[in-house]
């Protein structure tokens, strides 16, 4: 089942779970926070203000801008941010105006509604809470992981003011949405959530732990536990300069000229990822590629999200000792690199489409005979055909991944020694394998026909 189709789904049940109540739970899903409760916990909050007092780099670019009344592309949220910092109420004033406006998005007037609470009046205070009610209901059948969090994002910031109802979202959304259905698709190995859902997953993931102790990676921690390397190695090597700042542009398929929102959007759902685990190594690792002053976002959109996400105080490991290698057999994707310098090849497999990053630029190779592998340090991969031996002759490596193959159906591979194993490829159509040095020699596979394997089971 692809992302739409699990979309659609979770779609479907929250549409029953509008009629049905959601099924009791031990979790007390009620608000008790204080305000600000979005993001800007005691402790986070000192933190952003003690880069304030030292005049930090992050807080230097953001204070230009807002005090230059630059206009910014997410006015609502700026603003607010820059005031809670600040301590400037008059910001907070401007932001309520701003709320008060027509293009005010459900999740800019929640994060407004929480952080400039002492500016509102009783009577603006009503109206957005009216207002932000209004629009939760307005949203409630919108599909898709931003959807859900503006929904969730609301509901926390409206906590106290209707209980029931606030408390009545946040189950659904944790425990039908996530625990339903995109946790056990992604269980179940199936693509339920893309790259380009992370920046509002890790908002949902904050809000949820920060207002109710869950956190929601529990129900696939291997998942998450690979999420830092994968996003990590999803990067095109060679960075965009841009008049703000470099960029790292994240792997799109088909290719295309590089989107500096997306690669913005890209770079806050991992400054996001490292603050909400900054202590595995994985994530640590990511931290070392981000914390870069060159790649810090000085533009008017991505500043707001830099200052509220960047540690300055955890420098992370160095990404030089990360792997070159990240397989995901989960949804079939594979992204590797020769080296992690900017001139480096870099590979990428995935959506059913394999592209390389080399020093001409990037090519999607559309089909790649099976008898010439690339060739990336010590690992080989190949679009295999199934019918033309791979040759390995003469190539020192010790793994080779098999692309384009029948998702989960089982292949005979067989070395010219007449050896064989089979082997099944994942659902992306990706077989691994490591070579041993007395099988460096042509390789054949073989679909064996009619014979797909779940789980442990061959079935005819």
């Amino acid at each position: 089942m692809g992302s739409s189709r699990v979309k659609k789904l979770a779609v479907a049940v929250l549409l029953f779970c509008g009629i049905v109540r959601a099924q009791s739970t031990d979790t007390d899903y009620r608000v008790y926070t204080e305000h600000p409760r979005l993001f800007l916990q005691a402790r986070k909050l000192r933190m952003l203000k003690r880069e304030k007092d030292r005049q930090a780099l992050r807080w230097q670019q953001f204070d230009t801008l807002m005090t230059g009344k630059a206009q910014m592309p997410e006015q609502g949220f700026a603003l607010a941010l820059y005031s809670q910092v600040s301590g400037e109420s008059g910001f907070c004033d401007e932001a309520v105006r701003w709320a008060q406006g027509t293009g005010a998005d459900l999740r800019q007037l929640a994060l407004v509604f929480d952080w400039c609470q002492p500016s509102l009046s009783t009577e603006a205070s009503e109206a957005m809470a009216s207002r932000l009610e209004r629009s939760i209901a307005a949203a409630a059948t919108t599909p898709g992981v931003p959807a859900m969090r503006d929904r969730v994002l609301a509901a926390i910031a409206l906590g106290e003011r209707v209980p029931a109802e606030s408390e009545r979202i946040l189950e659904t959304a944790v425990e039908t949405w996530w625990r339903g259905v995109i946790a056990p698709a992604i269980g179940n190995q199936r693509d339920a959530l893309t790259g380009d859902e992370m920046p509002a997953l890790f908002e949902i993931l904050h809000a949820v732990r920060d207002n109710f102790g869950i956190d929601l990676r529990e129900s696939i921690p291997g998942y998450f536990r690979d999420l830092p390397l994968q996003r990590l190695l999803s990067y095109y090597p060679s960075s965009y300069s841009a008049s703000e700042n470099e960029y790292h542009i994240p792997a799109l398929k088909g290719g295309g000229e590089p989107d500096l929102r997306r690669a913005a959007l890209f770079r806050a759902a991992d400054l996001s990822l490292v603050a909400y685990d900054p202590n595995s190594k994985e994530s640590q690792f990511l931290l070392g590629w981000l914390m870069r002053d060159p790649f810090l976002m000085r533009s008017s959109f991505g500043i707001p999200y830099e200052f509220l996400w960047a540690n300055p105080y955890m420098p992370g490991l160095s990404y030089y000792h990360a792997p070159l290698v990240q397989h995901d057999s989960r949804v079939g994707r594979l992204f590797l690199r020769s080296s992690w310098d900017e001139d480096a090849t870099w590979l990428g497999y995935f959506d059913g489409e394999l592209q390389v990053f080399a020093k001409d630029g990037l090519k999607l190779i559309r089909q790649q005979p099976a008898s010439k592998p690339i060739r990336l340090g010590d690992v080989a991969v190949v679009m295999a055909s199934g019918a033309s031996p791979i040759q390995l002759d003469g190539m020192d490596v010790r793994a080779i991944y098999l692309l384009g193959l029948r998702p989960g159906a089982v292949y005979e591979i067989r070395g010219a020694n007449g050896g064989a194993t089979r082997e099944t490829a994942d659902n992306g159509g990706i077989v691994a394998l490591t070579i041993q040095p007395e099988t460096r020699r042509p390789l054949r596979i073989r679909e064996l026909t009619g014979s797909r394997k779940r789980g442990d089971v061959t079935l005819p």
